[in-house]
């Protein structure tokens, strides 16, 4: 594989795509901001739903980035803005963005080192837009990767979102077999309230 995973669709993404699309009544007129967006199927598929998308990836990641960009032009989605951000640094790229409504990163958490600078840069968007919620898919790789104890030290909390409950929990999706047999779960993730949940 390449060493820039964003140049792959990856399980995650499609088990994320099938999520906005079930939602898509929803998503007209929202602005929603992609990060680790790479091949951006979630973002497409948002933008193509009536949001106002941004993507990104890393600003080290060139390859990615024209990933994106790609993947706009083939879906004819031109418009869309592509930025480089990288986790855990606040940039003026990131301080810059507009207001979201909606984070999405499809297996954002997929090496360990990078768990908390994604989760400082999820915090960080989440104080300037605390309406906003994360929603995000992952991979479970390992049963001793965990992200709770960096939740509670970001203030954050999760639910967990059924895959049953859009549809998901199959091996095929949206003629994509690339659900397979992985264990994906997913997660909406938001500031945890003063009240301490």
């Amino acid at each position: 594989l390449d060493s820039q995973y964003g140049t792959y669709v990856w399980p995650c993404a499609v088990v994320l795509a099938q999520y906005l699309w079930v939602h898509r009544r929803s998503l007209p007129g929202k602005r929603v901001l992609e990060v680790g967006a790479g091949v951006s199927l979630p973002g497409v598929v948002a933008a193509k739903c009536g949001a106002e998308v941004v993507l990104s990836d890393g600003e080290e990641l060139p390859r990615c980035l024209r990933s994106c960009r790609r993947s706009c032009l083939a879906n004819r989605l031109p418009h869309v803005p592509v930025l480089g951000l990288t986790w855990g640094r606040v940039s003026p790229e990131l301080l810059a963005l507009p207001p979201v409504d909606i984070i999405l990163g499809s297996d954002v958490f997929f090496d360990p080192k990078d768990f908390e600078d994604i989760l400082i840069t999820i915090y960080f968007l989440l104080e300037k837009n605390p309406h906003a919620q994360f929603w995000t898919t992952y991979q479970v790789r390992s049963a001793d990767w965990s992200i709770e104890a960096l939740l509670c030290k970001w203030k954050l909390k999760s639910i967990l979102v059924p895959l049953h409950s859009f549809s998901a929990d199959k091996e095929h999706l949206a003629s994509s077999s690339l659900p397979g047999r992985h264990t994906i779960e997913m997660m909406i993730i938001s500031l945890a309230q003063s009240d301490g949940t």
